[in-house]
């Protein structure tokens, strides 16, 4: 089957002359091999696509609401870390965009959100402090930190991953409300993370980076199911039912 042209180049970019020959040209649906780095290829384009806006309701929610009150400071810091240094570690390893692209969008996100939750808590010195800490992190990692110590701090990134997304899990419980978290951004990051394990499989031999994204589809899982426990949950009315 022949393609336009402008198609076949894109195509063929994506997923590579003989993969596109074989699935394209020839209608070879037995190469389960090209079957299977074509569907990561489709999924990690849709990973980095969802991850540019995953998080944008969550920022509007605040932004509408005038309010972080739900949302572990903590948790975004952790996570904002962790998103740093995974992009820092794919760039210095050459690793496909399709691969990681979405920690980029991930970072720049968690920078806002973790800033908004400093400034709606009247913490102006801190939010300040904050965007300078993240911004000299950012810096330090892609062009100063030696290539030698960058698969010792992704390590870091799952005990990091874990840490990040406890505080947010707890507080969810303790408050049995999941208070100004979007529902929108759970849900997808779920989804984004799960996805991300079968291209990690798929297209690269990195049991680090394989390890870290089972541990971030489970963690996002947990959180997705207390989303849909405390569904209709507002803090407010929580408290209310204690005191009564």
């Amino acid at each position: 089957m022949q393609l336009p042209a402008p198609i076949k180049n894109s195509a063929t970019a994506l997923i590579g002359e003989q993969c596109y020959v074989s699935l394209m040209e020839e209608l070879d649906l037995s190469n389960v091999d090209c079957i299977k780095y074509t569907i990561s290829k489709g999924l990690g384009l849709g990973i980095v696509v969802g991850g540019s806006i995953v998080k944008i309701p969550q920022i509007l929610t605040i932004l509408s609401s005038g309010s972080a009150r739900g949302l572990s400071l903590m948790s975004y810091v952790l996570e904002t870390l962790s998103c740093i240094i995974t992009f820092s570690y794919n760039v210095r390893h050459g690793n496909p965009f399709s691969t990681y692209g979405e920690t980029a969008f991930l970072t720049v996100q968690d920078i806002i959100i973790t800033l908004m939750i400093l400034y709606y808590a009247r913490q102006y010195g801190a939010t300040a402090g904050t965007l300078i800490g993240f911004s000299a992190v950012i810096y330090g990692l892609i062009y100063m930190v030696p290539s030698v110590l960058m698969s010792s701090l992704y390590a870091a990134t799952i005990p990091l991953s874990l840490a990040s997304k406890v505080p947010q899990i707890y507080t969810n419980f303790a408050n049995k409300s999941t208070g100004q978290l979007s529902v929108f951004a759970v849900i997808n990051y779920f989804a984004g993370t799960t996805a991300r394990v079968f291209t990690t499989m798929t297209e690269l031999d990195d049991p680090l980076m394989l390890t870290g994204s089972v541990l971030a589809s489970v963690l996002n899982g947990i959180l997705a199911i207390q989303v849909f426990l405390y569904w209709g949950n507002k803090m407010a009315d929580v408290k209310q039912k204690k005191s009564e």
